[in-house]
């Protein structure tokens, strides 16, 4: 029987030929000629020998009976691929069929090798992450990060050549890291690059790439898409990353994102990426500043759309708004109601196949991205490829993926503002109030909070093809901030042991003008930082807790999968879950930068009431530490109220300010953010 384990060596050096050597422990896998492609079948002995002189673990693949990969390969291997365009995700849909369906993990080696090397390297990993994700037999492997089998989506073709060259003069010992530098979009003539940091963090495109895998659009078996409450964590991951956006435009004297509302206008901003794609060997494409959408007819992308296509689609979606209802493919009615509607909302703009009716709501959130990565090209009179908006492991570097989502939320919001507000009641948790809140860093003032750069190497050398093998590093510059701790005084006046549901949220107490922020303004900027349960003793109760412990993120070892040195215990639940655990908000952003002089914010907390919120069911080892953006595998939500509550929906008539949103379990506190323009090296 195939050890699956063997399978993680697929995703290694993924343009180099599937016989090649893979692996720290150098391993090959022992091809039947058949599987071999044709430029390498009659010469079988001389190439498989020729890589076998150091081989320390051999890989038998049994040969037998190959699908049908012709809707796979018919993605070239050298073209680019991406998840927002609908033939595109027909054939990703289709190749993690074959992967889900293969009977043993056996059968899955054996057509999992054949597939490598015929299909384009970007829809295999893909494809193969998502069944392995997903599969009951291949559950707990620890996928390698995206970053480091496909490194040039994530830096400088500059850099790549001078790991290239690293890799291929210096022994293994002694590499040392290339550096990224900071700088290298933009300069500072360019006010939207102040947010490079941001825009074009590892972390933040890793996890935005790593939410879709966990979540994909599209595949024949329905439980594969049809996860608990999808649609509303895709509306509410993206509002969060909106509203954190935000913060860090406040962060850099920049005014709030402006919703891209007209597809007909120019778009302001330009983009560079400055990076080259090794898969189709061509640059990606720059958006010139001022372009303006046109329809698409692109007729080898089978695409012939037209942005009278989506404002249809859009005024369509707010006529069911309005309505309260959105109409099935049968003609049925689908209420948007107060508790399923923004998950049919979020199926439908998003347009996966749980949308109610993909014929009449169409596709606007994944057309959007495609129009605007094809505005350089749209009828491909140029033979250009799709910009950063089209891949979602680049799409968060552009500065108007921010514009474009701070549109949809917009419609989220439309939505959400006809609901009725909570009331005091609703919100209230009788006998429970907060006396008190502190946050406090080592040695630093109480409620002040510190961020500075910090410098990380990670090792991408699992996506260096044809070159000697040994870890290569790229040193980048990110944000961090000094770890802070929580401390909550609580008064339980009941008289028995209460559970309460602490949430913790965190917004700029002004606007861009200087001006004290309203209620209807500030709730859509709070970002949750923060979701737990504790219980309550009768009487006055401290509760402490640490910034690293936050619902949203994971730390930095899960991010870039430092797997080998962080790994859980073999064989324990643990470790079963510790894939599922890359998803998630990276730790290292979790504050937003501040300012020198220091960003005013302010901190809320609620302890809502346990027994209303709770969902019951075992989460020991469900991997549940970043469940505010990525849900629980297998499992229900681990909240009954909806996302972002208390804040997603305007406040009750008569409140215009936060103070005047408060009950008794609640409360606020201002904490400041300081950043200090300085630089540190990670310590391992």
């Amino acid at each position: 029987m195939a050890d699956k384990k063997n399978l993680l060596l697929l995703f290694d050096h993924p343009t180099e030929p599937v016989f090649m050597d893979k692996g720290k422990r150098v391993t090959v896998f022992d091809v039947p000629d058949s599987f071999l492609t044709d430029r390498y079948r009659p010469i079988s002995n001389e190439v498989q020998s020729r890589v076998g002189d150091k081989v320390e673990q051999r890989v038998p693949v049994r040969e037998i009976s190959i699908p049908d990969l012709r809707i796979p390969m018919s993605l070239g291997r050298d073209e680019q691929f991406s998840l927002f365009l609908p033939k595109h995700r027909r054939i990703a849909g289709r190749l993690i069929d074959i992967f889900m369906n293969m009977r043993s993990v056996d059968d899955l080696q054996s057509v999992a090798v054949y597939a490598r090397d015929r299909v384009n390297p970007v829809l295999f990993n893909y494809a193969l992450s998502v069944a392995l994700l997903h599969r009951p037999d291949t559950q707990g492997l620890d996928l390698p990060s995206f970053s480091q089998t496909f490194p040039d989506r994530f830096i400088d073709s500059q850099v790549i050549r001078k790991m290239r060259e690293e890799s291929f003069v210096v022994q293994p010992g002694s590499r040392m890291p290339i550096t990224i530098p900071r700088d290298y979009t933009a300069s500072d003539l360019d006010p939207e690059h102040r947010l490079w940091y941001f825009r074009e963090d590892l972390g933040i495109n890793l996890h935005h790439w790593h939410w879709h895998l966990v979540y994909p659009f599209e595949a024949s078996d329905r439980s594969i898409v049809a996860k608990d409450r999808r649609g509303e964590l895709f509306y509410y991951m993206h509002q969060q990353v909106i509203a954190r956006y935000n913060a860090e435009r406040f962060s850099n004297n920049l005014a709030r994102v402006l919703p891209f509302n007209n597809l007909r206008d120019p778009i302001a901003e330009g983009y560079f990426p400055k990076m080259d794609s090794l898969v189709a060997s061509r640059a990606w494409p720059p958006r010139f500043e001022s372009t303006r959408l046109s329809d698409l007819n692109r007729e080898a992308d089978q695409l012939n759309v037209e942005i009278g296509d989506l404002e249809r689609w859009r005024d369509r979606i707010y006529e069911a708004i309005h309505q309260g209802f959105v109409m099935d493919e049968r003609g049925n009615r689908v209420p948007l109601d107060e508790a399923t509607g923004i998950d049919t909302l979020g199926n439908m703009i998003e347009s996966s196949i749980l949308s109610p009716n993909r014929v009449l709501y169409g596709d606007l959130h994944n057309n959007g991205h495609t129009f605007i990565s094809y505005a350089h090209d749209p009828t491909s009179k140029h033979l250009e490829s799709f910009g950063v908006m089209g891949d979602v492991s680049t799409a968060m570097r552009d500065p108007v993926f921010y514009k474009w989502h701070s549109y949809i939320d917009r419609i989220f919001q439309e939505h959400k503002s006809r609901l009725p507000a909570y009331t005091e009641n609703q919100l209230n948790y009788s006998g429970v109030s907060i006396a008190g809140i502190q946050v406090d860093t080592n040695g630093g003032r109480p409620n002040n909070l510190t961020t500075f750069w910090q410098q990380s190497d990670v090792d991408m050398s699992r996506g260096f093809d044809f070159l000697p093998r040994g870890n290569v590093f790229a040193r980048f510059t990110h944000l961090q901030h000094l770890p802070f701790t929580y401390t909550i005084s609580v008064n339980n006046d009941s008289g028995a042991q209460r559970f309460g549901y602490v949430r913790i949220f965190m917004a700029p107490k002004n606007d861009e003008r200087g001006q004290p922020m309203l209620m209807r303004d500030q709730r859509s900027m709070m970002i949750e930082l923060d979701k737990f349960v504790t219980s309550l003793n009768p009487g006055p109760n401290t509760i402490r807790r640490r910034s690293t412990e936050s619902s949203v993120t994971i730390p930095f070892e899960r991010t870039f999968r430092n797997l080998d040195a962080n790994r859980p215990a073999a064989g324990t639940a643990e470790e079963l879950e510790f894939n599922f655990c890359g998803c998630g908000w990276p730790n290292h952003m979790l504050v937003p930068k501040g300012l020198p002089e220091g960003l005013q914010c302010v901190l809320f907390i609620m302890v809502s009431n346990y027994e209303n919120d709770r969902i019951d069911q075992q989460l020991v080892g469900r991997c549940s530490d970043a469940a505010s953006y990525c849900g629980v595998r297998d499992r229900l939500y681990p909240d009954r109220q909806s996302m972002g509550f208390p804040f997603d929906r305007l406040p009750r008539s008569g409140v215009d300010r936060l103070v005047n949103f408060l009950t008794p379990n609640m409360s606020i506190v201002d904490v400041t953010i300081r950043h200090e323009n300085r630089t540190v090296q990670r310590q391992n």
